[in-house]
């Protein structure tokens, strides 16, 4: 009910979220009413939002938040509520603009293929044409198997801010895992068409529910952050544990995640060990490490060297860890070094060069990514 939102809005906006740029309170399926009304606009359920959609975000945007909601191109919603088929397109870009929406996640249950190739570039251009600035958010690819040539990532990032490529997240380790896999399996496709305005999303952190450990959830947010993921809590803020919320509200994280270049990391290293590597650069020279391991029965000591990672020879860095804070000075490419990563568990360095080589490298791995290109130096 509208209650639960209110009180969402409250917690964001009072325990330290809305400061790190968690700002957007996005209701999902069943929130309409069951019928359309006599003019055929979506309503809210009378009993569930009695004060309507509009006055949930009057009460949102004066909380210094954004408010998202839920559609779905199709005759149904998901849930069996009523869809957006394409007569509806602008009638509820116009709606959701009025009530003061500021995101659209829309679904694509109950469409065929063709009606998705028209209606999801139909509903950018008319949430566009309302004046509002309201970020769209597209289960299109999702629908299409995710990979080329069904996708074409091309056309998605001029229709779309962000798209569900793969399937629906649950709550358990297996489902990160999963994900995980798939989007590190099709990376070569993926990572290209990540960037400013437009982002793969992997879907949900599920940290603060029931399915994952501390480690595993620890996890969830190095990689998601690795991957340019856009961050989308799914927990009772109302209730969440210390551990979870430190976990959500790690500073340096957040700024690694938001980094404006844009860039979705990748992995590259997968040890017989299973231990794992993902990087991804940030701007200044800068990249996140995440060291991974899908152990399950002990901590694991990895050692290995900036050079096995591709790092350029002569650099010298710093590296901070994520996690712990603790800062390794004076580290040069060749160095060995060790982390030792606990079961389904991640090490995550944030790692800036203090010299750099003689050649401008740092410029050269900002450009966008061309085929064959070493994993590091973009």
């Amino acid at each position: 009910s509208e209650t639960l939102f209110f009180e969402m809005a409250d917690r964001l906006a009072e325990d330290g979220w809305r400061e790190l740029g968690y700002e957007y309170v996005n209701i999902d399926d069943c929130w309409a009413a069951k019928q359309r009304d006599a003019a055929g606009r979506l309503v809210p359920d009378p009993e569930r939002f009695p004060r309507g959609i509009k006055a949930l975000a009057d009460y949102v945007h004066a909380r210094g938040l954004k408010l998202g909601i839920y559609g779905d191109l199709g005759t149904l919603t998901c849930g069996g509520y009523p869809g957006t088929t394409l007569d509806h397109v602008k009638q509820d870009a116009q709606s959701f603009a009025e009530w003061g929406v500021d995101m659209l996640k829309l679904d694509g249950c109950y469409s065929s293929g063709e009606e998705q190739a028209e209606g999801y570039p139909e509903m950018a251009r008319a949430l566009n044409a309302t004046g509002r600035p309201i970020v769209y958010s597209c289960s299109w690819p999702a629908y299409q198997g995710g990979l080329p040539p069904k996708v074409n990532y091309t056309v998605l990032a001029e229709v779309c801010n962000l798209w569900r490529n793969y399937d629906d997240i649950q709550d358990s380790w297996d489902s990160v895992l999963s994900i995980l896999d798939w989007f590190s399996a099709n990376q070569d496709v993926l990572q290209p068409a990540a960037g400013p305005g437009h982002w793969n999303d992997p879907d949900m952190l599920i940290i603060g529910n029931f399915g994952l450990s501390y480690e595993q959830s620890r996890s969830q947010m190095a990689l998601w952050t690795v991957m340019a993921a856009p961050l989308l809590m799914s927990t009772d803020l109302r209730t969440i544990s210390p551990s979870a919320k430190e976990i959500l509200q790690n500073r340096l994280m957040i700024h690694i995640n938001q980094d404006p270049l844009g860039i979705q990391g990748r992995r590259i290293v997968k040890e017989k060990t299973h231990i794992e590597v993902f990087l991804r650069p940030l701007s200044q020279a800068a990249s996140a490490l995440v060291f991974f391991s899908r152990r399950t029965d002990m901590p694991f000591r990895y050692t290995t060297s900036l050079a096995k990672l591709h790092f350029p020879e002569g650099a010298v860095y710093e590296a901070q860890d994520v996690y712990s804070g603790k800062i390794i000075s004076g580290l040069k490419t060749g160095d060995s070094f060790s982390v030792v990563i606990n079961p389904s568990g991640v090490v995550m360095w944030y790692l800036y060069p203090t010299a750099l080589p003689a050649q401008p490298w740092h410029v050269v791995r900002q450009q966008a990514p061309r085929k064959g290109f070493h994993p590091v130096l973009l």
